[in-house]
């Protein structure tokens, strides 16, 4: 009874907690704005709705014409399954157009961007948006770091929480979307709480459902783009091996001088190998077809010319501890969760020592972890015999694209869109346009919006420059083998 007493009153005190900055009142929105006279009908400013929710507080808000933007926190257990034992803040941002519009609740998998944004779905639906910070992303992670507490599930709910408490004030239709991690989130939320919204846009989502099985991939480097460009990558991989002593102690240099450490890959050879691995999947991951001639001849290229085309598509810094310290979260889930590929690269036969390294090298050894694989097979299962009102949309020439998810018998008003030639960030916009049309129509009438111009497959609201950013730039362009 006792113990009973004890996980009521921390559960109370759980839902009860209101940031300290929770009494902050904005400035009202203009006399006769939409926002102005949605908000009237209860007398109060958005920002005291938003901070009136229990557990959530204000960090700052940023001006942007014709919105409201809100970076905020939100009090969450660290482990729903026992939410009496701890919580910690999530960041979040809202994007807020008017309560009458509806909602895009978007995800990186990654941090949190603080700069006004607008994606794709959102500008289609000329809506509010909400983005999360994933658990475990600083400053979004419970002290001190129990990491069995990262898992999708447990994401999922955080992601939950956050709906059920902003529902009440943006009660329209809801979509979740996000690219590449994020549109594994945006899946695997769909999976867990098939309730919670009205439709799903999940883009360039990679569907790793056997950990050991990666022939897909092998397939698609052997037929993406040309032979031509295909062979010139390779040369330049190959040479980068070749010329392994040399570059490496380049490498090496350049790392002592900024002061970068290897203790959790563990050697600077490993470091050196996986930089260079990743250097074909990076070029046709974030470039393509139309600047392969950009990369130099191996054949006549200087050390220092092959050094600096393998950072530039690769990264050196990626794989140094002060280079994989942010992405620890990813990595852990990567070898406990979502996995991993891994490639034959024949044309380096006989070059390399390590060859794809999994995920668990990229973890500091102090974190434990046990790969869980009927994870990824169940999300899969779930999609291809329950996917209600969702659509996948993956690029031609993305290499992540090689394991994507599939639709069964059971998907109900659900799409996979594949744009040609497309990189990693592929959008509805890339979809030829029969596909780019019924895309755009399925997203409003799954936002519940009646729009005319459906038919046209245009988005309602007018492109803005520094609001909407392509699918790539809200992807992480430091080149890493990260989705």
């Amino acid at each position: 009874m006792r113990k009973s007493l004890r996980w009521l009153m921390s559960l109370t005190v759980l839902i009860g907690t209101v940031g300290a900055s929770g009494a902050a009142t904005a400035a009202e929105p203009a006399s006769g704005s939409p926002t102005a006279v949605a908000d009237s009908a209860v007398g109060t400013d958005i920002k005291d709705r938003i901070l009136a929710i229990p557990g959530m507080s204000l960090i700052e808000e940023k001006p942007y014409a014709g919105y409201r933007f809100f970076i905020l926190e939100y009090t969450q257990p660290v482990d729903h399954h026992r939410p009496w034992k701890g919580t910690f803040k999530q960041r979040l941002s809202l994007l807020h157009k008017d309560t009458d519009r509806p909602t895009v609740f978007h995800t990186s998998g990654y941090g949190l961007s603080t700069t006004p944004s607008r994606r794709e779905p959102t500008r289609i639906i000329d809506g509010n948006q909400v983005s999360m910070e994933y658990r475990f992303f600083t400053p979004s992670r419970p002290q001190p770091a129990d990491w069995s507490k990262l898992d999708i599930w447990q994401a999922a709910s955080d992601q939950h929480r956050i709906f059920t408490a902003l529902k009440k004030i943006y009660g329209k239709k809801w979509l979740s979307t996000g690219a590449s991690k994020g549109g594994m989130t945006a899946t695997y939320y769909e999976r867990h709480y098939p309730r919670d919204m009205d439709g799903v846009v999940a883009y360039v989502a990679p569907n790793d459902v056997v950990e050991k099985e990666d022939s897909a991939y092998d397939r698609f480097f052997e037929t993406v783009g040309t032979k031509e460009c295909r062979d010139r990558l390779n040369a330049m991989q190959r040479e980068a091996l070749v010329r392994r002593v040399p570059l490496q102690q380049k490498f090496k240099e350049r790392a002592d001088a900024d002061g970068s450490t290897f203790h959790t890959v563990g050697t600077v050879d490993k470091a050196y190998e996986a930089v260079v691995l990743d250097f074909v999947w990076g070029f046709w991951q974030y470039y393509g077809q139309d600047v392969c001639a950009d990369v130099p001849d191996a054949a006549t290229a200087s050390d220092d010319t092959v050094y600096e085309t393998i950072d530039a598509y690769s990264g050196w810094a990626n794989y140094t501890d002060q280079g994989l310290e942010g992405y620890t979260p990813y990595y852990y889930q990567a070898a406990t969760e979502l996995g991993s590929p891994s490639i034959k690269l024949p044309h380096l036969k006989g070059l390399t020592r390590y060859g794809y390294q999994p995920a668990r090298n990229f973890v500091p050894r102090e974190i434990p972890m046990t790969f869980k694989p009927w994870v990824m097979n169940d999300v899969d299962r779930w999609v291809r015999t329950n996917a209600h009102q969702m659509l996948f949309v993956y690029g031609g020439n993305d290499p992540w694209g090689a394991e994507p998810f599939h639709l069964g018998k059971g998907a109900r008003d659900s799409y996979v869109f594949t744009a040609p030639g497309a990189n990693h960030g592929a959008q509805v916009a890339g979809l030829v346009e029969a596909e780019r049309t019924k895309a755009t129509a399925r997203i409003l009438a799954w936002a519940g919006v009646d729009a005319p111009t459906a038919a046209a497959g245009q988005p309602l609201a007018r492109f803005d420059a520094r609001l909407d950013k392509p699918t790539d730039e809200e992807l992480n362009r430091e080149h890493g083998l990260r989705p």
